[in-house]
């Protein structure tokens, strides 16, 4: 959950790199969670990447998951659109290389299998199921250069629709010309994300008692991993937050008319600043959070779930700082592509993606 609460079409990118001399290609990134479907299309540039398209839609794939255990019919039907819209974008570009994943309501629904055989048929793409460890991993190499270098790391945590990725990261290792690298210590997995914490408690009208009962859930779970973590001064690190919680509450604390991405990603947030925005978010109605530009009706029966996963993370590793990222899986896996092509490497051979600590 990440961006701006509607369809995007904006072509985005780094700001002063030029182009790279050679592996030139297009490249293309797909991630189809439990409750978006999201396309970036990207070239190499000599540090970096620039994004020449991008795609991002709700789709609410897991959308009853939780209690069916099952896909059902409306949300693949939603989910097959947008993926239609995707291969085409791919098509049209003439992308040479490419990384289709789906993460947590395809790998928990019973008919998983059934849905991916039925994109293929419809779309031409084949979607890769990816697990939780690969799923963190491309979270981490996606956010790395937005670790804060003069910090002994950072705790980063991807609030998705069906699962949160908690991921303990050092400091940011140098790239080979390339981005930083991600530098993981530990990382976990917590079975729960903004859909089902909402389709469980309720996410039309919250109260306090509510919103108190979704974070201490959360707490139990994060209870475990911070003891096996032993992180002893998280006060000299700071959060990271990828997700569409995240960058709303960005977006709010701003006073955006319209959410903008340029002004979001790389913002810094303060302890202070998040506790008045969901204070202001708990106050609001439904219908005041439906009329929210940087919310809208797609995301206001969930926003208090993705504040109250978020609060219990500020909980469990307690810092002042916390710096936001819009960006994650996509970014993640077009790093890695371009890395394992050797597209910053200078008269060298194509580079081998590197151990799952050093992404």
């Amino acid at each position: 959950m990440s961006g701006p609460p509607c369809d995007a079409q904006d072509a985005r990118g780094q700001r002063g790199d030029t182009p790279a001399p050679a592996h030139d290609g297009l490249y293309a990134a797909l991630d189809l969670g439990t409750n978006n479907c999201r396309l970036l299309v990207a070239r190499p540039t000599a540090r970096n990447f620039r994004v020449v398209d991008a795609f991002s839609r709700i789709v609410r794939l897991g959308e009853g998951l939780t209690a069916s255990g099952r896909l059902s019919a409306a949300a693949m039907g939603r989910a097959v659109g947008a993926l239609e819209v995707c291969a085409g974008k791919i098509s049209a570009r003439g992308v040479t290389r490419m990384r289709v994943i789906a993460t947590e309501a395809c790998r928990a629904a019973e008919n998983g299998d059934e849905f991916c055989a039925a994109v293929t048929e419809r779309t031409g793409l084949v979607l890769e199921v990816v697990d939780r460890r690969t799923e963190a991993g491309l979270a981490a190499a996606g956010c790395a250069p937005l670790v804060d270098p003069t910090c002994e790391g950072a705790i980063l945590f991807d609030i998705g629709g069906g699962s949160t990725e908690v991921v303990w990261l050092g400091r940011r290792a140098a790239g080979d010309d390339g981005p930083p690298r991600a530098r993981i210590r530990s990382w976990a997995s917590l079975p729960v994300g903004v859909v089902s914490l909402a389709e469980r408690h309720g996410g039309v009208k919250v109260s306090r008692d509510l919103f108190e009962d979704m974070v201490a859930e959360v707490a139990d779970m994060l209870d475990g991993v911070r003891q096996s973590w032993g992180v002893r001064q998280p006060g000299r690190m700071h959060l990271l937050g990828t997700s569409g919680t995240v960058t709303t509450v960005a977006g709010i604390h701003l006073g955006l008319d319209r959410y903008d991405r340029t002004r979001v990603d790389g913002a810094w947030l303060y302890a202070r600043d998040i506790s008045e925005v969901v204070d202001r978010l708990m106050g609001m109605s439904f219908e005041e959070r439906v009329s929210n530009p940087c919310i809208g009706a797609q995301r206001a029966d969930l926003v208090l779930a993705g504040c109250a996963i978020m609060e219990a993370v500020r909980e469990a590793f307690p810092t002042d700082r916390l710096r936001v990222a819009d960006r994650g899986l996509r970014e993640g896996m077009l790093v890695q592509l371009m890395r394992a092509d050797g597209v910053w490497k200078r008269n060298r051979g194509p580079s081998l993606i590197q151990p799952e600590h050093r992404v």
